[in-house]
């Protein structure tokens, strides 16, 4: 009966989420960009709206144009024309990032040069009135910030969780620099560059002139971090209010026209979406067979050794090692950390007897049924609403490779946590282990693998969400090597997807 419920209360919540999300998109025109060099770009408009300012908006590092759709949609229902893109190597380019990734003069130069093309093209459609402004968030704030001083110049630009040493006390025109509260570092930044421009003024002040392409403001977005500030309603609009501000006879048209302009409530229903589709899983699970536990519990000792000894190994011995094996940035030397650890875990597990038989081809569909529900149910709604989860032909054989390393050690996991049997503090430490593994790799190499730290937030939350649908299934079935197995597959997709395609 509880689980009747719980599937009712969890469709209800997808039903309602998929509602308001679709909603919000509603009296616009969302079509694609046509983009010299083949850039996926999207194309966002009033479908009533006049001439408008152009207004492009690009995704940080490892990211994709759906996790900028909030600051799409406020723009264009604003009255604003309005493109979101993928950069070379990012969600569904199928160009893949090259040049040096250190140097100005390198991967920034063809990062820049591609949100120009991305401006011209948007410049070019009939509805532009010639006037060009630019967003971004993270990495691409300092992209945009260097393209808005190229031709076609910007008349505004919105920097949110901005670094960039580019910022003058005058260039580029008109700025305004979003960061989240809980982004310190970024928030220091932020009062630098405000101090160049007035050494006495404070967030949420004005400074200089619209009028002469002169004026700076920071704002800090309250209780949100670095890819909270994407959905952040003081956020959102600042943004709006800045370049209705530098574009007034827009504002002044919309007014005219009683047309409302609020901004995207998108958070929110994200949330509830991808929570709806987690609480589904459970009552999806009694259609599972029920089987009995088959990992005998290991005694402290032994799980100690097998859950932290990995830890510590894995980066040593990888430390001296050239990982070129992928093309993508840090997934060649994720495959091998994942690989190696999963590897002396089960070497590990079989010394001390932990390796039990299975029941093969019961393990295979149930993780087949595990990897299908979360790549298609849960991956088509971040696809849709988050981030580029579909992957173009070129991501194949990254997501290939990662699988030769994800499923060991997700089956390693699965074992030591017994298939969701163990105690939470034997979870919590091999899990904690593993994402202290990495940050042991970065402290080691820094220069190779800072951008390591990126997923780091990523592992913590695949182990929240897939981990509880894979103690769910290895609870049901007895049979943690499926959810393992299963989530291998999931983890290898989810990383996949996300790191930037890369040649050098």
């Amino acid at each position: 009966m509880s689980r009747c419920v719980v599937a009712l209360v969890a469709i209800f919540a997808i039903a309602v989420s998929v509602w308001q999300l679709e909603t919000g998109r509603g009296g616009l025109e969302i079509t694609p960009l046509e983009v010299p060099g083949g850039t996926p770009a999207t194309l966002y408009r009033r479908a009533d709206a006049g001439p408008a300012p152009a207004v492009v908006i690009a995704h940080g590092f490892a990211g994709s144009q759906q996790l900028m759709a909030s600051y799409a949609l406020t723009l264009a229902r604003a009255g604003h024309l309005v493109a979101t893109f993928d950069f070379e190597g990012h969600g569904r380019n199928p160009t893949p990032m090259s040049g040096d990734v250190t140097s100005i003069d390198g991967t920034t130069q063809l990062l820049m040069a591609e949100a120009g093309r991305v401006a011209d093209a948007l410049l070019a459609q009939p509805e532009a009135d010639g006037r060009l402004a630019y967003l971004g968030h993270s990495m691409a704030a300092d992209i945009i910030v260097r393209q808005a001083l190229e031709s076609p110049t910007a008349d505004a630009v919105v920097a949110v969780s901005m670094f960039s040493r580019a910022v003058t006390a005058d260039e580029p025109r008109n700025l305004l620099v979003i960061v989240g509260d809980w982004e310190p570092r970024l928030k220091a930044e932020a009062l630098r560059v405000l101090a160049m421009a007035d050494s006495d003024a404070t967030p949420g002040e004005t400074v200089g002139e619209i009028a002469e392409g002169t004026a700076r403001r920071v704002v800090f977005a309250p209780r949100v971090e670095h890819v909270g500030v994407l959905y952040s309603q003081v956020a959102l609009a600042a943004a709006r209010d800045w370049f209705d501000a530098v574009f007034a006879d827009v504002t002044a048209r919309a007014a005219d026209a009683g047309t409302d302009a609020p901004v995207a409530r998108r958070g929110g229903w994200i949330a509830l979406l991808l929570a709806g589709i987690v609480a589904l899983a459970w009552p999806l699970c009694a259609l599972l067979p029920v089987g009995t536990p088959r990992v005998p519990r290991l005694s402290t000792r032994r799980f100690a050794v097998a859950a932290l000894l990995p830890a510590a190994l894995v980066p040593l011995v990888l430390w001296p090692l050239e990982t070129r094996v992928l093309p993508a940035l840090v997934a060649d030397y994720l495959v091998l950390h994942f690989a190696l650890y999963g590897a002396v875990t089960l070497a590990l597990l079989w010394r001390a007897g932990a390796l039990t038989a299975q029941a093969w081809g019961r393990v295979a569909w149930i993780a087949l049924a595990v990897a299908v529900f979360s790549i298609v149910v849960f991956g088509a709604a971040l696809d849709r609403y988050v981030a580029s989860f579909f992957p173009h032909a070129g991501r194949v054989a990254v997501i290939v490779g990662l699988v030769l390393g994800a499923v060991p050690l997700l089956v390693g996991d699965a074992l030591l946590t017994e298939g969701g049997r163990a105690p939470v503090w034997r979870v919590l430490l091999v899990r904690g282990a593993f994402v202290a593994s990495l940050g042991i790799a970065v402290a080691l190499d820094p220069g190779s693998l800072f951008f390591l730290l990126i997923i780091l937030p990523v592992i913590v939350l695949f182990f929240l969400v897939f981990g509880t649908i894979g103690g769910w299934v290895g609870r049901r079935t007895g049979l943690p090597v499926a959810a393992g197995l299963g989530l291998g597959l999931v983890l290898a997709w989810a990383v996949g997807v996300s790191f930037p395609m890369f040649v050098g």
